[in-house]
This record gives structure tokens, C-alpha cells and sequence, in this order.
């Protein structure tokens, strides 16, 4: 019995490569296909390394090369194995971005956003231009930090492209979910339409040039997480944490997602809020509420680095309820924190930008931030 070989393309173009949906001649996975009177040899590319991919391959060539073309052939199945590199998460930069850095905390209720409101006045004071986008879909909170809650985004020309112009206040430029709900208004939305809303505040609005671009994430490692570190390519990331095992635990879990090897987006360090509370009344006191320095040891243990931390303080939870960041109030000691905070910050995403190359990231230029910085 000698066998055609085009009966055998035939046979194969019934079947496909587990996984994937082309047939093995169309996919291109089957490389070469020979006959010899009664036997057969197929070579095949496939994608999946695992022992159960190769065999089910093998299997499904043998059992199809019987019953459509002969049945006592003599098949041999030759496969190898190209597994596709692992993703890398980098997304397409945004015109006139310098850097984007996302702050991020593995569990709710540990003061990410008044971190990230303090961190964007802050910058803005030393001279950096500023944009904050309030990833937290479903806990929107920066329009209640910035007092703009009844603001409205407008419509501008770009280019002949309609963009929406972040609100501004304090020199921060503001998109937030925030502004398109009412305040009793809860966002139910499944993963894909919050990750439209979210693309659409990237990438249809006028953000303009920005020295930095802060993502306030939401709480945990999720949806929103993946959909921001594909769509952007995330400078660094910021994870804050207070000193109680249970949130360094979550803290150690945030740290780890952006470490993973398909995400990789380096961590510019951790940040303790609420590590210490000091009364009014007796301003040199400091009572360790929630553990001594667990965010500095945990930052110690996953080597990254330590950024500093902010005291329990009533005031800011009162700055931040009637929307002027404690940050602003010049010479106070929550202001020093913050500035200390910020500079570390700052001398991490510099450091960083040295050892990536200039497509990956651009180096800080502006002068009078710089300057800022060195005070």
C-alpha cells in the first residue's frame, strides 16, 4: 500500500493543535509531512510544553492518519516544542509623559489615595508639572481630596481629535470616574467596561506634558491592575502599607505582583502611613498603634526600598475630607513628612530611569524641579 501524501494533508487539515483553533495545515503548526509506501512522518510545532499537549497531539495525528487515509499505516509523529516567549507588559507610551508611577496597596483602608494626593501637591510644589489619574473605579476618591467633586471634564480640540481636559486644582491635573457618577451613585460594572472607562481616560484625554502621571489603583491585585500595566508602561510602583501584619501581609502580595516575570514593573519602594500617632497636645510623643516599623522591616525582607513614613495625624484625614491635602500647609511636620517622602520617591524613579534605556523611559529634565529636589 503506498499512500499519498496529499490524503494525508487532507486528514490533517480535520484536526488542530490542542489549544489553539486553526486546523494543523492552516495554523502552520504541521512543518512537513513524508511517505513511504505504508509509512507515514509528520513533523509538528507546537506551542505547549507540558507531557499532556504532546502526547494528545501525537494521538490525534495517529487516530486521524488511520481512520481518513489508512488504517494499519505505520505513522511516526516527530514534535517539537517552540513555547512563545512570556509576555512583557510594557503598553504604548503617552506623548509628553515623562514618567508614570502607580501607587498601589494590597488591601483597602490604608490610606493609598491620601498618600497619593499628598504625593501629587507635593511634586507640583516643587515644580514638577503633575496629573493624577483615580484608577479606583468602584472607590473613587479624588474629587472629594481635591474639593472639585462638582466638577465636570470638558470637550477640547487636539489635533482634530475631541479630548477630554483633566480638572485642575492645586497644579494637579485630575481624571477621575468620579466626575461622570453622582455622589450616591455606585458603579457596577464587570471588568471589561471599567477597563474602557479606564482607556478612555488615558488615552482620549489632554493630558499635555507631565514630569509624572500617578495612578491611584485600587486596593488588592486584579482586573483594573493587569488591564493599567498592559495599556501603560508603568515607570514604577509605589505600595503602601501600615505596620500590622495583617495589611503587610496584602502588602507582600501587592509587591510580588508587580515583580512577577510577565509584569515586571520594578518597585520603587514602600511607604508606611499611619506608623505612628502623636496627639496634639503632646507633639513629641509617638504611640506605635498598628506595630513598629513593619512596612521598614517588611521593605528590608523583599529588599526593595524603604520611603519613608507619615504619622496618624488627625488633620490629615481633615485636610483630606474638605479637599486641601495636608501637604499644602507650608512649615507643619506633616508637610516635612511628605517632602521627605517625595524626594525619596523621586531619587528612586531617577535611579531607575539610569539603567533603562531612553525608549524605556526619560530621564527627569525639568530644572526647576530638580532643583526642588536637591533643597
Amino acid at each position: 500500500m503506498k499512500i499519498d501524501k496529499k490524503e494525508v494533508l487532507r486528514a490533517l487539515e480535520t484536526i488542530s493543535v490542542p489549544g489553539e483553533g486553526k486546523n494543523m495545515i492552516e495554523s502552520g503548526a504541521v512543518t512537513n509531512v513524508m511517505t513511504f509506501g505504508d509509512e507515514v512522518v509528520v513533523d509538528i510545532t507546537i506551542g505547549n510544553p507540558s507531557l499532556q499537549a504532546k502526547k494528545k497531539t501525537e494521538i490525534e495525528i495517529l487516530k486521524t492518519v488511520h481512520d481518513k487515509v489508512y488504517q494499519k499505516a505505520k505513522v511516526k509523529v516527530n514534535i517539537k516544542v517552540e513555547a512563545p516567549e512570556k509576555p512583557q507588559i510594557k503598553g504604548k507610551a503617552i506623548p509628553g509623559i515623562k514618567n508614570i508611577i502607580a501607587v498601589a496597596s494590597g488591601k483597602g483602608g490604608v490610606g493609598k489615595s491620601t498618600v497619593t494626593s499628598n504625593l501629587a501637591v507635593t511634586l507640583a510644589k516643587m515644580g514638577f508639572n503633575v496629573g493624577l489619574l483615580d484608577a479606583d473605579i468602584y472607590g473613587p476618591s479624588a474629587p472629594i481630596m481635591f474639593d472639585v467633586e462638582n466638577e465636570k471634564p470638558l470637550a477640547i480640540n487636539v489635533n482634530g481629535k475631541s479630548k477630554m481636559k483633566p480638572i485642575e486644582s492645586y497644579g494637579v491635573k485630575i481624571l477621575s470616574i468620579g466626575f461622570f457618577t453622582q455622589p450616591n451613585q455606585a458603579v457596577i460594572w464587570r471588568g471589561p467596561m471599567a477597563s474602557k472607562a479606564l482607556n478612555q481616560m488615558i488615552f482620549d484625554a489632554a493630558w499635555g506634558e507631565l514630569d509624572f502621571l500617578l495612578l491611584d489603583l485600587p486596593p488588592g491585585t486584579g482586573d483594573i491592575h493587569l488591564s493599567i500595566m498592559q495599556a501603560l508602561p508603568i515607570t514604577g510602583a509605589v505600595v503602601v502599607s501600615t505596620p500590622q501584619n495583617v495589611a503587610l501581609a496584602d502588602a507582600k502580595k501587592g509587591v510580588a505582583m508587580f515583580q512577577q516575570e510577565s509584569i515586571n514593573v520594578p518597585v520603587l519602594g514602600i511607604v508606611e502611613n499611619m506608623a505612628y500617632f502623636t496627639p496634639e497636645e503632646l507633639p513629641n510623643n509617638k504611640y506605635y498603634i498598628f506595630g513598629k516599623e513593619g512596612a521598614k522591616n517588611l521593605s528590608n525582607d523583599l529588599k526593595v526600598p524603604f520611603l519613608g513614613e507619615i504619622p496618624l495625624v488627625q488633620s490629615i484625614r481633615e485636610a483630606g475630607d474638605v479637599g486641601r491635602p495636608a501637604a499644602l500647609q507650608d512649615n507643619t511636620p506633616l508637610e516635612g513628612a511628605f517632602k521627605e517622602l517625595t524626594k525619596n520617591i523621586v531619587q528612586e524613579v531617577v535611579n531607575r530611569n539610569k539603567s533603562l534605556p531612553p525608549t524605556e523611559a526619560i530621564k527627569i529634565t525639568t530644572m526647576a524641579g530638580c532643583a526642588a529636589v536637591k533643597k
